[in-house]
């Protein structure tokens, strides 16, 4: 899907319009700990190995609303929404007194990530505002909006990323001035991050915040389904509404740059023997036996001269690279700008999926979509299937990419450190 759009070079737009809200935060004395209620964003959680871990992390672990269990849709959403308004009666949940715009800091050794977390308008990405990189998946956007409904509720906030001018003035003097002082919480998460959390409600600093950010345009990082639910569940709400708007982590990546990283595949039903079989005419096939360590550095040395992929699973790597020109003719749409053509996720879905495997990419009984590495390589040798690891992208070609009004194959990249998600939500209604 691709639409035309304003560049930020020659701009016809008002720009990112971020408001304060009352935040829902965990009352510390009612949980074991911020960290045990905490989980990473619900499609990164790995199911259900990773869902069990965090439900036993706690019994107010935020998985429990983001990711309920039961036996049908319905059912999940209305447990989420009475466990929900059974944690605000308990206290386990508490608005805060003021609303505010919440500087959030991540830390893991030497990286640092700051940015804003607020309610921001919603808009179309056809008003350049807010940049969408890549398509959705219309299942998804049904599941994460059916939530939201019965919630009235944004649980976890998107990442968003625009580019300041590198010095720290505006909403970033903000966000230094609010970080030298005492936070509303602190905690470590088991993957080491240290995490912080300040309120900002002075009036001249959410001023200052606001002024600043309506000159620029974001790129959406991570939570493509969630904008697309927000912007399905603003036209069911008559304007003006708290619908109007969407929960957001906004970071300015010219002082604090994010790591992309690769979203892998897993092919339920694709055994690694039927997948190479397959391939083999097109590609260029190595095995290899080594540990993951060195096959992804073989990934990555590979990926520096063209497109390629490492197909683990059946007890082996196997590295795919130098794709047959012939068959990137015949499956490669050509109407599209050749950065996008020559992405390693374009081939994999224009011509490994759909031409060479027949894998339907949106039917999760035959594909998966996992962050960790590990983890895919994991549940392709347990479960039989292939998966297929992927080189990350450069974020300077998505942003391109989006200003240009291309959209990226789903899935296609991975920004992090992502928020986590139960430091602070936003009721929809009182």
């Amino acid at each position: 899907m691709n639409y035309a759009g304003p560049t930020e070079e020659t701009p016809a737009y008002e720009g990112l319009d971020l408001v304060p809200f009352q935040g829902l935060r965990y009352d510390p004395e009612r949980v074991g700990s911020l960290a045990a209620v905490t989980s990473p964003p619900y499609d990164v959680v790995v199911r259900p190995d990773g869902l069990l871990h965090l439900e036993s992390a706690d019994p107010h672990n935020i998985v429990r609303l983001i990711l309920p269990q039961d036996t049908t849709p319905d059912v999940r959403n209305r447990q989420a929404a009475a466990t929900l308004r059974q944690w605000l009666a308990e206290g386990v949940l508490t608005t805060d007194s003021a609303p505010a715009l919440y500087v959030y800091e991540q830390r893991d050794g030497g990286l640092l990530q700051r940015g804003v977390i607020g309610a921001l308008r919603l808009s179309e990405p056809s008003d350049g505002v807010v940049l969408p990189h890549e398509d959705v998946m219309p299942h998804v956007v049904a599941d994460r909006a059916a939530l939201m409904r019965a919630t009235s509720a944004n649980l976890e906030p998107l990442l968003l990323t625009y580019r300041g001018d590198g010095s720290a003035t505006g909403a970033a003097a903000v966000v230094e001035r609010t970080a030298r002082r005492e936070p509303l919480l602190a905690t470590t998460t088991e993957d080491g991050f240290s995490h912080r959390l300040w309120a900002v409600t002075d009036p001249a600093d959410l001023a200052e915040i606001r002024t600043d950010l309506a000159r620029h345009q974001a790129l959406i990082a991570d939570g493509h389904h969630r904008w697309a639910t927000c912007l399905r569940l603003r036209t069911e709400h008559p304007s003006p509404s708290p619908w109007d708007y969407g929960l957001v982590l906004l970071v300015d990546t010219a002082r604090h740059p994010l790591r992309v990283r690769a979203i892998h595949r897993l092919l339920h039903r694709l055994p690694v023997p039927e997948a190479l079989d397959a391939v083999s005419p097109h590609f260029r096939v190595r095995h290899l036996d080594v540990p993951l360590g060195e096959a992804l550095a073989a990934l990555a040395s590979a990926a520096a001269d063209g497109n390629a992929f490492m197909l683990a699973g059946h007890g082996a790597f196997h590295l795919l690279d130098r794709p047959s020109a012939d068959l990137l003719a015949r499956t490669v749409p050509a109407d599209r700008p050749e950065a996008w053509r020559s992405l390693d996720a374009t081939v994999l879905h224009a011509a490994l999926l759909q031409h060479v495997w027949h894998v339907p990419e949106d039917s999760p009984e035959h594909i998966a979509y996992i962050h960790d590495t590990a983890a895919t390589v994991e549940k392709a040798e347990r479960d039989g299937g292939t998966a297929v690891l992927m080189h990350p992208v450069r974020e300077e070609v998505v942003r391109d990419l989006a200003r240009q009004g291309v959209m990226m194959p789903r899935k296609s990249t991975s920004f992090g450190p992502k928020p986590a998600s139960g430091l602070v939500l936003r009721a929809l209604t009182p």
